[in-house]
């Protein structure tokens, strides 16, 4: 049902877009009403209206707390126009069809610091009740609180002579109404934190089902922060494959933060939201081969993510046109910056293989926020690397020539579950994790895990003969770094990573019993370096 939009009402604080619309609603003889502040803006660029103290019988009173709330607005935006269209007619009500209404700025001022007495003046009153009573009836009455909205209805207006369909009205009712409850929440939070109390509102919307939850007997849905910018992973392009799973999503989350600190081209193979390879350094086949060289075996069926645009090249190296099939790697998600057309068209190869396209270079989240049983956890996220890098053994090693693969290791690390333990080394001017334990309740099978996935991955490139193997493999590892995502409460992971051909740890310290950790270093010829900060993962 189209309704003609012959009387509206106009009271804004954001003057922007203001009017053109303005000029339309007048081309088409709608008569405006109009507040002070909006209506003087009317007045000043020419505009007819008709001064909103005419139609409420009231002046504006107490410093313009008292403006639009009286019987005759709210009776013209709520009453039913078929049912009660007699009664309208005998209290002298004539009908407001159009609401155009943004509230105080009550989180401009919030923002700048304002003090309780300014909050206080720039809570809206008037305003959500014109919105609330125009949106409850929006069968008959449109209401616009957004001026993003303006040149739709400037288009749809011209289109139409004047008059706005229902479905533009439904639309702009489920936008008023998020829209002062938005304004209500914030208002609470904000006085809430005056009063000392913490509280916490959060809003979504776009709510979309995904194929399944974490088990395919379980449904799953998605939603995006209405606070989000650009950054949100809601606004991920997919550019080709079968529809997500509750599960593709946070392993592609853990994907992307995997690759987005790192300074080079990146790539990281994900596996139940950890990284099972990852590598970074200048020549993106290479570093895919590296990262892939991980855990070849982990891989298959993975996420795999990168910092810079895909090339095609370095997508060849999954082989989906290979003759043997078996040579084929099968992955389940490619996300990248860029997939450019040759590289999307190499990749469509395989008909199910989501491709993804998400700029990693967004800065990231800097909360993490969890539901768990009727209860939320709030946390800053962890971006800091680390607070020093002391060495504290009697083996001081170059501090500055090691820094950067030390840092790589951290940012591996820090997207591992705990407990963690990685392995990273330098070989070409590329940096590679060779191996990781995650997520173990003892530390040291954590250690046992990295160092036999190390070994693992150290054989499959050896090229020389048996009897060599096992020098190259004690050579790669004690160049190697091996780093702790926690302190070392006991020495026996020091003594089985010596064991093993380790010579430098690195660990954030913190134990009472670091000291151990330090005197096994000393007695077995490894160096170990304090970075002073952790990097649990739960």
């Amino acid at each position: 049902m189209m309704i003609s939009i012959k009387r509206a009402l106009l009271s804004v604080s954001d003057k922007t877009g203001l009017i053109p619309l303005a000029n339309t609603l007048r081309q088409y003889g709608c008569e405006l009403i109009s507040t002070g502040g909006t209506g003087k803006t009317l007045q000043e660029n020419g505009i007819a209206y008709t001064d909103i103290q005419q139609v409420t019988g009231n002046p504006e009173a107490f410093g313009g707390r008292m403006k639009t709330i009286s019987f005759a607005i709210e009776s013209a935006l709520l009453f039913d126009r078929e049912k009660d269209n007699a009664e309208a007619e005998h209290l002298n009500i004539t009908p407001i069809d159009l609401v155009v209404c943004n509230l105080y700025p009550f989180k401009k001022v919030l923002d700048a610091g304002a003090d309780e007495a300014t909050l206080i003046e720039n809570i809206d009153i008037g305003g959500p009740t014109m919105v609330r009573a125009g949106a409850k009836n929006f069968k008959y009455v449109a209401v616009v609180t957004d001026v993003a909205d303006y040149d739709a209805l400037i288009a749809e207006l011209t289109t139409n002579q004047g008059a706005l369909s229902y479905a533009t009205r439904k639309r702009l009712m489920r936008k008023a109404f998020n829209h002062t409850a938005d304004y209500d929440a914030m208002i609470a939070t904000a006085m809430d934190k005056l009063d000392g109390e913490l509280s916490l509102r959060l809003a979504f919307t776009g709510g979309k089902e995904l194929r399944y939850g974490e088990n395919s007997h379980q449904k799953a849905f998605y939603y995006r922060d209405k606070e989000a910018d650009a950054s949100s992973l809601y606004d991920m392009k997919i550019l080709h494959g079968k529809e997500l799973s509750f599960n593709n999503i946070l392993d592609i989350n853990g994907a992307i933060e995997s690759v987005r600190r790192l300074s080079k081209t990146g790539c990281a193979v994900i596996k139940h939201t950890n990284p099972c390879g990852l590598a970074e350094g200048d020549d993106q086949r290479q570093v895919f081969e590296a990262a892939w060289a991980g855990d070849p075996v982990s891989a298959y069926g993975g996420i795999l993510a990168f910092n810079r645009p895909l090339e095609r090249r370095a997508a060849e190296f999954l082989m989906l046109d290979a003759e043997d099939r078996s040579q084929r790697k099968f992955v389940e998600v490619i996300i990248a910056p860029q997939i450019p057309a040759d590289t999307l068209a190499y990749l469509q190869q395989h008909k199910n293989l989501r491709v993804i396209e998400y700029n990693t270079a967004f800065p990231p989240c800097r909360k993490d926020v969890r539901y768990v049983n009727g209860l939320l956890l709030a946390q800053d996220a962890d971006l800091e690397l680390l607070s020093k890098m002391e060495a504290v053994t009697e083996i001081k090693p170059d501090i500055d020539a090691i820094r950067p693969l030390v840092e790589f290791g951290l940012k591996a690390i820090s997207n591992i579950k705990s407990n963690s333990i990685v392995l990273v080394r330098e070989k070409n001017g590329l940096f590679q994790m060779l191996g990781m334990g995650a997520g173990q309740p003892n530390r040291l099978n954590s250690t046992k895990l990295a160092l036999e996935r190390s070994r693992e991955t150290l054989t499959a490139e050896y090229n020389g003969d048996s009897a060599g193997l096992e020098a190259y493999i004690a050579a790669e590892i004690g160049k190697a770094i091996m780093i702790s995502d926690a302190f070392f409460p006991f020495p026996d992971n020091v003594e089985f990573a010596a064991e093993h051909g380790v010579k430098t740890i690195t660990q954030p310290g913190g134990s009472m019993r670091d000291n151990l950790s330090f005197d096994a270093c000393n007695r077995l010829g490894v160096a170990m370096i304090l970075t002073g900060l952790r990097h649990f993962k739960h």
